[in-house]
């Protein structure tokens, strides 16, 4: 059996719960289960199992407490449960990943879904632990090689970044999360999977992650068929294993897709739970709930590692001021933007550069590289602006030299831009001189 050795088989031991409080079904409430018999010892966000007579055992949350009673919101549909069902108590701790979780599959709970046996770690962390204190904190690290043209040149990342990137439907955005996954200098990877389709799962740890990908990776993954609470608890268990790896002292990189279905599906349990919907239909609570786990990323402490982190938010029709979108671009450090116009015209990563920024610029490059950032952001934006013009056959070459070098250097950056070859930071940069020397705007 894979696992910690002898460890990881006395922390299994351990975790056996030997006796459970039982109680009883006594209302089930659309989606809600009101359970009594158990409100001396339960707390919110512990588990109950239900024992019902059809032999099929449900598990459930407990999302509100009573006098009385206690509000379950069960994982599956409530089906076949009737009054006075058993009802036994879990107490939750948290979760207790350890070394043998790299290059498998789990699920939110952190049972494997690959097929295989894993065993716990020794330590329990809470799933909704408490970021590092501010004050300990350390600054961003050093800049990190990607793999990428587009990142290594134009939109770094440095150790302990956390970016976002936003992406509508079917504009690459699995297959950028997979090339980084691969490219992307760490030591561990943790992949959160939130509300993906089921069919993409294997997928995308055989096809676009491969071999080379998981060989570092940790995979949390809850589909979209799954209830609201297993797909936003996925987001803290891979939260959880990422800093297990960070108090190693490891360099984490943690990609988390998406935020948008942690967010629908937290609107889902809030509102279950009493809360009322305000902002566009996401209850008051999702703002606090997002940025916490946010926060959670990031530099650590001295004697720590990093949590490096990329989440992605699904935007409908490039609606940047949708909520999530909008409260996650005010609390990490920078936004990519995947435009559907580049990828329709077949340019992979289709990063719109003119909309995405890196809060580590200028300080993740030299001065050089600034200034060759700079060229290369004045000629996209010229084109942008005469785009037009140039396409309709109303400009005429020779009327502005700032348009002729845009128009001039375009194939080549687009081209450099496009390269999904591996390549070191200082051969992406020499081509990026290259392609702005031959264009006149850098001397």
């Amino acid at each position: 059996m894979q696992g910690t050795g002898t460890t990881g088989l006395v922390a299994e031991i351990e975790a056996i719960q030997v006796a459970a409080e039982i109680g009883r079904v006594r209302a089930v409430e659309g989606n809600l289960l009101r359970i009594g018999g158990l409100t001396r010892s339960a707390r919110v966000g512990d588990q109950v199992r239900l024992f019902s007579h059809d032999g099929k055992g449900i598990k459930g949350e407990i999302v509100q407490l009573h006098d009385d009673a206690l509000s379950v919101l069960p994982e599956e549909p409530p089906n076949g449960v009737r009054l006075g069902d058993r009802a036994g108590l879990i107490k939750v701790s948290g979760i207790a990943p350890s070394e043998a979780w790299i290059g498998r599959v789990v699920d939110p709970d952190g049972q494997p879904l690959d097929g295989d046996p894993i065993l716990r770690g020794s330590e329990i962390r809470s799933r909704r632990a408490s970021p590092p204190p501010p004050a300990r904190r350390r600054a961003l690290g050093d800049r990190l090689e990607t793999g990428l043209n587009v990142f290594n040149t134009m939109l770094p990342l440095v150790r302990g970044q956390r970016l976002g990137l936003f992406a509508g439907s079917g504009v690459g955005k699995s297959t950028l999360l997979g090339q980084l996954a691969r490219g992307v200098t760490a030591e561990v990877v943790v992949l959160a999977m939130i509300g993906e389709r089921g069919r993409e799962l294997r997928d995308f740890v055989e096809n676009i992650l491969g071999p080379e990908g998981m060989a570092r990776s940790v995979v949390v993954a809850a589909t979209s068929d799954q209830s609201p609470i297993l797909r936003r608890r996925c987001a803290w268990t891979a939260m959880a294993v990422a800093e297990y790896f960070r108090d190693q002292g490891k360099q984490v990189l943690l990609l988390a897709d998406s935020i948008t279905r942690f967010a629908e599906a937290h609107r889902e349990v809030a509102v279950a739970s009493g809360e009322m919907p305000a902002l566009r239909g996401y209850p008051p609570s999702t703002s606090h709930m997002i940025m916490s786990l946010c926060e959670r990323a990031g530099p650590g402490c001295d004697g720590q590692g990093d949590i490096t982190a990329l989440f992605s938010v699904l935007v409908a029709g490039s609606d940047m001021e949708e909520p999530i979108a909008d409260i996650l671009r005010g609390v990490l450090d920078g936004h990519v933007v995947l435009d559907r116009r580049i990828a329709e015209r077949g340019r992979f990563p289709a990063v719109n550069l003119l909309r995405s920024v890196s809060r580590s610029l200028p300080h993740a490059a030299d001065d050089h590289e600034n200034k060759m950032i700079g060229a290369a952001r004045r000629l996209l934006s010229e084109y942008d602006e005469a785009e037009m013009m140039v396409k309709t056959g109303l400009y005429k070459e020779g009327t502005d030299e700032k348009i002729d070098a845009a128009i001039r250097a375009r194939p080549e950056l687009e081209g450099l831009w496009g390269d999904t070859e591996n390549r070191p930071i200082s051969e992406s940069f020499t081509r990026l001189e290259l392609a702005l020397r031959r264009s006149g705007a850098l001397k």
